[in-house]
């Protein structure tokens, strides 16, 4: 089968499209055939070798994480789960693997929940890592309450995109923080406020009850926008400091009231049930910024490393 591959770390131009074995599912696996998947920060990272310590060295290696499909096979005790040939899934790979840009994943179960009724494919894989991530965020780290302020880092991207329009379906009053040429775009989207991290300074934003930060840097200036009582929760750390981005996460939850939250997803199918919920009721919709060949895939992570995306790239397999 074609998959998206790379035989060394370094920038987009790596990234190639080979052939590879087609996965045969175990008796409690269901095999996906991959229609669309999503660019993601976290494979950018390990395509440019800043988390190897986790990638390791051998390769070649694969990218992708979530995926929306049609399930084509199903093992004989996966078939309890209720699913079936034909049926149209979401879904993302186990935590520290790698691989869903490929024509067909193998996948348990519980890793994946019909699409919402209503998207497309396409659409559906802009979801799966940004949705889950922003409700787990949101509800069960921060416990957003309504009219509480909510600040959101990186508004324009995927998973800020989402948690925009989820911190409105929560009842906060949100901010949104954005590059300049995409303040409209998160005011659609429902932000009470859209601002520009070019000509606003973070000591110009006022106090915030939460603080959702999508970027990575600077977690100590913005940390200290919280009121008494604020949350923080970064999903996103320094990768050209590691160590110390790191470090100051940890800090944070031993020195002072006001710790930073911080956390590696891995959706459970309740999370996939409580976005399927969202998503029909109109409180959350897709956002897609382009769609991609599988063999533009370079072209895809080169333009999300260049920021100023609205919503997700979709790298279009089927």
């Amino acid at each position: 089968m074609r998959a998206a591959l790379y035989d060394n770390y370094g920038p987009p131009e790596v990234l190639y499209v080979g052939k590879v074995p087609a996965p045969a599912p175990e008796q409690g696996e269901a095999l996906v055939r991959v229609h669309a998947v999503s660019v993601n920060g976290g494979e950018l990272h390990g395509r440019a070798g800043r988390v190897r310590l986790v990638t390791g060295r051998r390769f070649p290696q694969r990218t992708g994480l979530d995926f929306a499909g049609e399930i084509t096979a199903v093992g004989a005790s996966a078939a309890e789960s209720g699913l079936r040939e034909g049926d149209r899934v979401w879904g993302v790979l186990p935590r520290g693997r790698f691989g869903s840009a490929a024509e067909y994943v193998a996948v348990h179960p519980r890793q994946i929940s019909p699409v919402p009724t209503g998207l497309t494919l396409v659409e559906a894989a802009t979801l799966p890592v940004t949705g889950t991530t922003a409700i787990t965020a949101l509800r069960d780290k921060a416990r957003l309450k309504p009219g509480e302020r909510l600040l959101v880092r990186g508004a324009s991207g995927g998973a800020g995109s989402v948690a925009v329009q989820l911190g409105k379906a929560l009842g906060a009053h949100v901010t949104a923080l954005a590059g300049p040429r995409n303040l409209g775009f998160v005011r659609d989207l429902g932000a009470d406020e859209a601002l520009s991290y070019a000509t606003v300074s973070p000591s110009d934003l006022g106090a915030f009850d939460v603080v959702l930060d999508t970027v990575g840097t600077g977690h100590a200036t913005y940390r200290g926008l919280l009121a008494p009582g604020g949350r923080m929760v970064a999903i996103a750390f320094d990768t050209e400091r590691i160590l110390p981005s790191v470090s100051y996460i940890l800090a944070s939850a031993l020195y002072g009231p006001r710790r930073v939250r911080f956390f590696s997803g891995n959706p459970r199918h309740e999370l996939y049930a409580e976005l399927t919920r969202y998503v029909e009721t109109g409180a959350v919709r897709p956002t897609v910024d382009t769609v991609h060949p599988l063999a533009d895939i370079a072209t895809a992570h080169r333009a999300l490393e260049a920021g100023g995306v609205r919503g997700k790239h979709v790298i279009q397999i089927v």
